[in-house]
């Protein structure tokens, strides 16, 4: 499965920009638009996920820009997307952890499915970049 990705990215590399874009989008629009609203089910703080919300909208406009602007050395700017989700599942862990008697198992759910799907695309983000 690995070797289809990677197979597949490495001719299109600049759709994997529009994924990370989408994913942030995404990520931006639950955090703030949804779960924000309903934080009393989630267990945080709508400080801590209009935060989370904010960065998700700075990795959003990054990769749309390195989406539709990029023609050629890209490598460089999918590391620093791709350690910068990194980072961003990283500092959520950490939150989890220091408001794991908060949280609730809906809120809990929500961000470990989150840190999986980010971090399955940091691992072809990473496997694209140091394959070319």
């Amino acid at each position: 499965m690995n070797k289809f990705f990677t197979n597949y990215f490495i001719k299109k590399t600049k759709v994997l920009f529009l994924i990370d874009s989408i994913g942030a989008m995404c990520t931006a629009f639950f955090l703030y638009g949804i779960l924000r609203n309903f934080n009393e089910y989630i267990g945080l703080d709508k400080t801590i996920l209009t935060f989370l919300a904010a960065i998700g909208l700075c990795f959003c406009f990054y990769s749309a820009s390195c989406f539709l602007f990029l023609k050629e050395k890209w490598k460089l700017f999918l590391l620093v997307i791709s350690t910068a989700n990194a980072l961003y599942c990283l500092l959520t862990l950490s939150i989890l952890f220091i408001n794991y008697t908060q949280l609730t198992i809906i809120g809990l759910a929500y961000f470990l499915i989150e840190i999986t799907f980010i971090c399955g695309l940091v691992f072809v983000e990473v496997n694209i970049a140091f394959r070319t």
